[in-house]
C-alpha cells in the first residue's frame, strides 16, 4: 500500500490554502491531466485493455444532468481501471443528430427568410457542416468541467470520413445478403419535419380528442365503428369483425356502403379484433395505421393514401385541400348530417405519439422506406446474452430485453432528410438499382440518380464500438479495444441503441458481441421522484450546480444516488452536503499535514502501534475489499455510500480525533500515528479519486509529492485485520457516544466542562483515559467531587458531577412533564388500537398511523425515564 508514498515529487510540495476553492482548482488541473496524456490509449501497450465508449451525445446538444450522471459512471470506472494497470480506452465523440441538426439549421435561415430548398441539398449540407464548426459541440467544453477523462485525440464524429466509410460497407454488406431492402409499409411520418422517424423519436402523452362512433352500411347491412382519427375513414377499404362474433357473421364477406363516398367496402373477419371491445367492429385503413396495414395485408385489401407528406387530405371530394383536423371536424359535421353519427364523446382523453424535435402529431403513413431485415440479427442479438457471452445487468432488466429482441420489427432505416449519411444506391434510366460500396464507382451518365434519402442516426450509432476503432480497416485499435468491456448506458435506449449494436457488432465482427457486459442506470429525477422537464419548472443545468458547489459535489452526489437500473433523485441541498464532503476531506488533510502525517518509508510493525492505529489500518483494509466488490458489481450507490461513512465518520471523526491527543502527547507513539494517519489518508483520497478527481488530485499530490494521482495505483487490500483493536475502539466509541448523548439530554454545551471520575480498571479501555477527557471535555474529579450521575458502559463506569452545571430540579420537572405527555399520548393509541369498531371502519393507513404513534410513545418514554433515572435525587 505505500509503492506509490516512495514517487518523487516533480516540484516541491504546495502548501494548502485554509479553504478548497473549486473553480480555482478544477480547469487548470483538467487541462494539466489533458497535456500530460492521461486519458490517452495506446494501441501497442501491454497492458490488459479497458474499453468503454461514450454514448454519443448529439452534436447540438448541451450537458444535461442525465449527461452528467453517465458520465461520472464511466468516468469513475475507467479512472478505477487506469490506476490498476490497464490500457484504459474512454472513447469520445458525438452524433450528428439528423432530424435536430437539420431543425437547428433550418430554423437559422427560417431567420433569413429562407428555407433549405431556396440552398439546394448541395449548399444546405455545406451550411449544416458550418453550423457545426461553429456552434456545435459546445458539450465538449461541459464534458472537461465535469471532468471526463476521454482520450480526446480519438474524439469521432458519426458524419466524419471514416465512420461514413463503415456506414457505407455494412449498408452493402447487409443489402448484398439480402438483410436490406426497399418496401411499401407504414411508418411514423412528421408532417412538420417531412421525414420518417424512428419509434425513440415519438413521444406519447395524453391528449384532448374526440371518438366518434359512425353508422357504416344501409337497413340490415348497417354496422357500427368508432375512431378518434374520423378524418381516415376516407382511405377505408374494410370493416373487421372477430370471426367468432355471432352478431356479425351475416355480414362477413359482405359488401357495405362506406358513407361520403361512392365507394363500398367488404366485411372481413379477422383474429385481430377484440369483440369484447366497443362494438367488436374496427373501420380498416391500411395506409394510414399499422395494425390495419397488417389486416390488409392478410385479406389483399387495397391501401390508399388520402394524405400527402404535409398531412392535407389528397382524397378526391369536398374534403380535398383540408389540414386533417380541418378534415376531421367537416366530416364529423357532414357524418351527422346524413344521420350516421351514432355518439360523440368529447374530450376523449387517449394516448398520441407526437415528434419529439418539433412535437407535431405523427401521422402513421404507408411510404416506400429502406428497412432492415432483423431477424437473423435478432436471434444473434438474443443468443449472445442467452449463452452468457455479453451480461446484462442488472439480471433483471435481460427480461425486457428479451421481449424487445424476440419480437423485433423490420427496422426502417430511410430518413427524408438532407443531413445524414445518403443512401449509397442508385437508381438507373432502365429500373436498374445499383448498391455502392466505398470501393466502387457509383453509375454515371444520363438518367442515374442517387437515392434523396439519408439513413436513421441510429444506424451508424449503431456501428459506435468498432467503427470508432477504424472498422472496415484492420486497424490495432480494433485488435487491442474491441470487444468493449463493459457499456455504460441508460435503460430508456436499451432497445434503440443497444440492441443495434448488438445486432450490428455481431453481424460485422464475426459473431464479436461488441461488449462484454451491458450495465443498466436509471433516469435522473428531482428530490421527488419527478421527471425532469422544463415544462415542470424543475429542470436544472449542471453547470450552475458545478459554478456553485463544485463539480466533484455534483459527481459525488450522482454516484451516490446510482443504483443498477432504478431512477436516481436528486436535489439542490444534496450537492451542498457533498460539497460540505470535499470541505471536510480538505481539512482533515491539512490537520494531518500540519500536525506531520507522513507517506515517507515503510509503516511500522503492528506491534509498535497503539491500538487506534491497529483499528483504523484494518478498517482501511476493509473498506479496499468492500469497495473493490461494489465496482466489479456496478454498485455505484453502495461504494460511495461506504466511502462516505468510512472518510468521515471513521477516519475524520474518530482516528483524527483519537490521534490529537497522542500528537500532543508526541514521542514515538506520535511517530506512529504520523505515518498511519499519511498511510491512511494516501488509500482514502486514491479509493476516493474516481469519483472526486479534482479534491483528491490537489490533497493527494500535497500529501505524497506524487505526480498525479490520475496515474497512482489503485489501492490493494494487504490482509492486515485486527479484530482484538477493532473491539477495543468499539468499545471506546461507546462509551464517548453514551456519554456525550448523556451530556446533551442533559443540556450540557458541547465545550462544557465537567468533573469526573473514570472507573476503567480491568477494561481495555485503560490506556484511552486521556482521549475519553480530551473528546469528552472531562476535568479531574478533585477534592469537592460529588458523583450526582453514574454511566456504566461497554464494562467501564463515568460518575460525572453534574451540581454545579445544571439545575435538577427544573430538569427533573422538564423531563416529568415530557413524561406525562408521552404516556398520554400511549394510553390514546393502545385506546383506539384496542376498539374493535374503530378498526372494522377505520382505512389502513389510519391504523397504520395510530401504531406508528404508539411505537414512538413507548420510545419516548423509555428514553426519557433513562434521562431521569441518570439524574441525582434533588
Amino acid at each position: 500500500m505505500t509503492e506509490n508514498a516512495q514517487q518523487q515529487p516533480s516540484a516541491p510540495p504546495i502548501e494548502l490554502p485554509t479553504q478548497y476553492a473549486p473553480a480555482d482548482v478544477e480547469g487548470p488541473l483538467y487541462e494539466r491531466w489533458v497535456e500530460r496524456g492521461y486519458f490517452e490509449a495506446d494501441a501497442k501497450s501491454e497492458k490488459p485493455p479497458y474499453t468503454i465508449v461514450i454514448p454519443p451525445p448529439n452534436v447540438t446538444g448541451s450537458l444535461h444532468l442525465g449527461h452528467a450522471f453517465e458520465h461520472t459512471l464511466i468516468d469513475a470506472l475507467t479512472r478505477r481501471k487506469r490506476m490498476q494497470g490497464y490500457e484504459t480506452l474512454w472513447q469520445p465523440g458525438m452524433d450528428h443528430a439528423g432530424i435536430a441538426t437539420q431543425n437547428v439549421v433550418e430554423r437559422e435561415l427560417g431567420k433569413e427568410g429562407k428555407s433549405r430548398h431556396d440552398l439546394g441539398r448541395e449548399a444546405f449540407v455545406e451550411r449544416v457542416w458550418q453550423w457545426k464548426g461553429e456552434s456545435g459541440g459546445q458539450i465538449s467544453g461541459q464534458m472537461r468541467r465535469l471532468g471526463d477523462g476521454v482520450a480526446w485525440s480519438r474524439e469521432r464524429f458519426t458524419m466524419d470520413e471514416g465512420l461514413s466509410q463503415a456506414v457505407q460497407t455494412i449498408f452493402k454488406r447487409l443489402y448484398d445478403d439480402e438483410l436490406i431492402y426497399r418496401a411499401e409499409r407504414i411508418i411514423n411520418w412528421c408532417p412538420r419535419c417531412l421525414t420518417a422517424i424512428s419509434d425513440i423519436e415519438v413521444e406519447y402523452q395524453d391528449d384532448d380528442g374526440e371518438l366518434v362512433s359512425m353508422k357504416y352500411g344501409e337497413g340490415d347491412d348497417t354496422i357500427v365503428v368508432a375512431t378518434t382519427r374520423a378524418e381516415t375513414m376516407l382511405g377505408d377499404t374494410a370493416v373487421a369483425v372477430h370471426p367468432d362474433d355471432e352478431r356479425y357473421k351475416h355480414l362477413v364477406g359482405k359488401e357495405i356502403r362506406l358513407p361520403l363516398t361512392e365507394r363500398s367496402i367488404p366485411v372481413v373477419a379477422d383474429t385481430h379484433v377484440d369483440p369484447e371491445f366497443g362494438t367488436g367492429a374496427v373501420k380498416v385503413t391500411p395506409a394510414h395505421d399499422p395494425n390495419d396495414f397488417e389486416i390488409g395485408q392478410r385479406h389483399n385489401l387495397p391501401s390508399l393514401t388520402i394524405m400527402d407528406e404535409h398531412a392535407v387530405i389528397t382524397a378526391h371530394g369536398p374534403f380535398q385541400g383540408l389540414d386533417r383536423l380541418e378534415a376531421r371536424s367537416a366530416i364529423v359535421a357532414a357524418l351527422r348530417a346524413e344521420g350516421r353519427i351514432v355518439a360523440e364523446k368529447r374530450p376523449y382523453v387517449h394516448s398520441v405519439g407526437h415528434c419529439s424535435r418539433c412535437k407535431t402529431t405523427i401521422e402513421p403513413r404507408l411510404s416506400m422506406q429502406w428497412w432492415v431485415k432483423v431477424g437473423p440479427l435478432a436471434k444473434a442479438a438474443g443468443d449472445a446474452v442467452r449463452d452468457g457471452r455479453v451480461k446484462i445487468h442488472p439480471q433483471e432488466m435481460e427480461k425486457r430485453y428479451f421481449d424487445w429482441v424476440d419480437n423485433l420489427h423490420d427496422w426502417c432505416i430511410s430518413r427524408q432528410l438532407w443531413w445524414g449519411h445518403r443512401i449509397p444506391v442508385w437508381y438507373g434510366p432502365n429500373g436498374e438499382v445499383v448498391c455502392v460500396g466505398p470501393d466502387d464507382e457509383a453509375p454515371t451518365g444520363e438518367g442515374w440518380r442517387q437515392d434523396t434519402d439519408v439513413l436513421d442516426t441510429w444506424f451508424s450509432s449503431g456501428l459506435w464500438p468498432f467503427s470508432t476503432l477504424g472498422w472496415p480497416e484492420q486497424t490495432e485499435s480494433l485488435a487491442k479495444f474491441y470487444p468493449n468491456s463493459v457499456l455504460v448506458t441508460g435503460y430508456d435506449i436499451l432497445f434503440f441503441w443497444v440492441a443495434r449494436m448488438m445486432m450490428f457488432g455481431l453481424y460485422a465482427m464475426d459473431g464479436t458481441p461488441p461488449f462484454h457486459t451491458i450495465a443498466l442506470h436509471g433516469m435522473v429525477r428531482d428530490q421527488f421522484g419527478k421527471k425532469m422537464s422544463k415544462s415542470f419548472g424543475n429542470a436544472v443545468n449542471p453547470l450552475d450546480w458545478m459554478d456553485k458547489y463544485g463539480s466533484d459535489a455534483l459527481r459525488f452526489t450522482l454516484a451516490r444516488g446510482a443504483n443498477p437500473g432504478v431512477d436516481v433523485p436528486i436535489g439542490e441541498d444534496w450537492v451542498q452536503g457533498s460539497r460540505n464532503f470535499a470541505n471536510k476531506i480538505w481539512n482533515a488533510t491539512r490537520f494531518a499535514l500540519m500536525n506531520g502525517a507522513t507517506v515517507d518509508g515503510p509503516l511500522p510493525d503492528a506491534s509498535k502501534m497503539s491500538a487506534t492505529d491497529r483499528w483504523i489500518l484494518s478498517r482501511l483494509n476493509s473498506v479496499v475489499a468492500e469497495v473493490d466488490a461494489f465496482y466489479e458489481d456496478y454498485q455505484f450507490a453502495k461504494l460511495s455510500d461506504a466511502l462516505f461513512h468510512f472518510a468521515w465518520d471513521e477516519v475524520f471523526d474518530w482516528y483524527v480525533e483519537l490521534s490529537k491527543t497522542t500528537f500532543q502527547a508526541g514521542g514515538d507513539p506520535a511517530e506512529v500515528s504520523k505515518r498511519v494517519l499519511g498511510e491512511v489518508l494516501d488509500v482514502t483520497l486514491r479509493l476516493l479519486h474516481p469519483v472526486v478527481p479534482f479534491v483528491t488530485e490537489t490533497l493527494w499530490t500535497t500529501l505524497t509529492g506524487g505526480e498525479s494521482v490520475v496515474i497512482a495505483e489503485w489501492p490493494a487490500d494487504s490482509g492486515f485485520r485486527d479484530p482484538a483493536a477493532q473491539r477495543e475502539i468499539e468499545s471506546l466509541q461507546s462509551v464517548i457516544t453514551e456519554v456525550r448523548r448523556f451530556r446533551a439530554d442533559q443540556g450540557l454545551q458541547p465545550g462544557q466542562r465537567v468533573p469526573a471520575r473514570l472507573d476503567l480498571d480491568g477494561t481495555a479501555l485503560a490506556p484511552h483515559e486521556a482521549a475519553i477527557r480530551q473528546l469528552l471535555r472531562l476535568q479531574p474529579e478533585g477534592d469537592a467531587f460529588s458523583a450526582t450521575a453514574t454511566l456504566p458502559v461497554s464494562g467501564a463506569t463515568v460518575a460525572l458531577d453534574l451540581s454545579g452545571t445544571i439545575d435538577v430540579v427544573a430538569e427533573r420537572k422538564r423531563l416529568a412533564k415530557d413524561l406525562a405527555a408521552a404516556e398520554k399520548e400511549k394510553a390514546q393509541a393502545n385506546a383506539k388500537l384496542g376498539n374493535e369498531a374503530f378498526l372494522s371502519k377505520a382505512p389502513d393507513n389510519v391504523v397504520e398511523k395510530i401504531r406508528t404513534r404508539l411505537t414512538k410513545a413507548d420510545e419516548d418514554i423509555t428514553r426519557i425515564q433513562t434521562q431521569l433515572d441518570r439524574l441525582p435525587q434533588a
